[in-house]
């Protein structure tokens, strides 16, 4: 199934962060305005938008300093009653970086040692993706998956039904029951029997594992266009969404460009492009390994890329890259990978943040042999793309 998501090839990927009166826009910079929040401490207010800028700098600290201090020298960011330096010094104190000394330095007093980020900051950033991309679904109260399934489950559907042999106890609706004993047996002479008992339908959760696949070839930021932020921010989103709401679940997280490997939860803020070509071949055979070794009954692989697939390495151990247009051996192992898939009932969702006629063309063919989804679309609403899919594959299978 292919989904088709909007005309324009070009997306501004705008996400928000109000201090005091400052609007950040991705796609515009930043905006100003006379508007300040209530009941904010300055930590607060500037702690949202160095988030942002970590985000984007990729987790270079000093270089999300700069940013600031830039914009302080424009915009009066900071005050006299509170510095940078004593934002700095807030996020020490609170846990989110520490100083690190090069080991070559030792205790010489060579100056300063580099800030990095902890992991309560790294945890921080996770949250403050999740909150931007699916805090309008979260205020929804959408719950846990369902599926049709009816079976032993912790969440009750409203249905009822009369009491079987081997159910469980916990599951009997007294009032029910005693409404039953009351009507077959009358009032003057109340006695509950295994006739009278009314048990309570539950749904079954399923379980699901998933394997995120993360296009970091060079193309994810040519054009003028930063893809690659937005796409690591879904990942921490959905990363810290699953692990809060679906712990049972897995995730893991792989990324791909002439070679694919597996990254940690924790290295998502760093994620950087390189100058790579797209091994979509390595990439499905990596995420379809981790997924043969899950326990699940339920297992996908989510696939956020922008182009085509332009390299592939061959039984020498080179690599045969060709750039130009659809490289028709290339393209044959593709489909290949995505028809293994299909046996193992793997089905993969894309997300092609392009539109180009003949790279639909290629998810067209790719998504008819995996018998999968592809969404072609920019990066607008990718984390709500993705959620919602999420959802609706853990219900349909069982």
């Amino acid at each position: 199934m292919i989904i088709y998501l909007g005309r324009s090839f070009r997306y501004y990927f705008a996400r928000f962060v109000y201090m005091d009166g400052i609007k950040f826009d991705l796609s515009k910079g930043f905006t100003f305005s006379k508007f300040t929040p209530e009941d904010v401490s300055h930590f607060d207010r500037v702690f949202d938008i160095f988030k942002e800028l970590l985000t984007h700098t990729s987790g270079d600290i000093e270089e999300a300093f700069d940013w600031l201090d830039t914009l302080d020298q424009e915009y009066d960011i900071f005050t006299d009653e509170y510095t940078l330096e004593d934002f700095e010094e807030d996020l020490k104190k609170r846990g989110y970086i520490r100083e690190e000394i090069d080991p070559e330095d030792g205790d010489s007093g060579k100056g300063k040692g580099k800030n990095v980020l902890t992991a309560k900051l790294e945890s921080a950033l996770r949250e403050y993706a999740l909150d931007q991309i699916f805090g309008k679904l979260k205020k929804s109260g959408i719950g846990n998956h369902k599926t049709t399934k009816i079976g032993t489950g912790d969440e009750r559907d409203g249905e009822h039904r009369s009491y079987r042999y081997g159910d469980e106890l916990s599951r009997i609706n007294m009032t029910e029951s005693l409404k039953n004993a009351q009507v077959n047996n009358g009032i003057g002479d109340l006695r509950l029997t295994e006739n009278d008992l009314i048990i309570e339908e539950t749904k079954h959760k399923a379980q699901m594992s998933t394997v995120l696949m993360i296009d970091i070839s060079h193309s994810m930021i040519l054009y003028g266009e930063d893809r690659i932020t937005p796409a690591k921010k879904v990942a921490m989103a959905l990363v810290e969404l699953i692990h809060r709401k679906y712990p049972k679940d897995t995730i893991d997280i792989i990324v791909f460009g002439n070679e694919a490997w597996p990254i940690k939860v924790k290295d998502l803020p760093y994620l950087k492009v390189g100058p790579y070509h797209t091994n979509t071949v390595a990439g499905l055979e990596l995420a379809m390994d981790i997924l043969r070794r899950k326990r699940n009954t339920n297992k996908q692989i989510f696939m956020i890329t922008d182009g085509k697939p332009s390299c592939v390495r061959l039984p020498s151990g080179e690599f045969y890259k060709n750039s130009n247009g659809l490289d028709e051996m290339i393209v044959g192992k593709c489909l290949n990978k995505a028809a293994q898939a299909r046996k193992l009932k793997i089905p993969i969702t894309t997300f092609m943040i392009a539109q180009d006629p003949y790279l639909r063309h290629f998810v067209e063919m790719f998504t008819a042999q995996n018998q999968g989804k592809a969404f072609l679309t920019g990066l607008s609403g990718l984390g709500q793309m993705i959620f919602e899919d999420y959802e609706k594959n853990r219900i349909k299978r069982i």
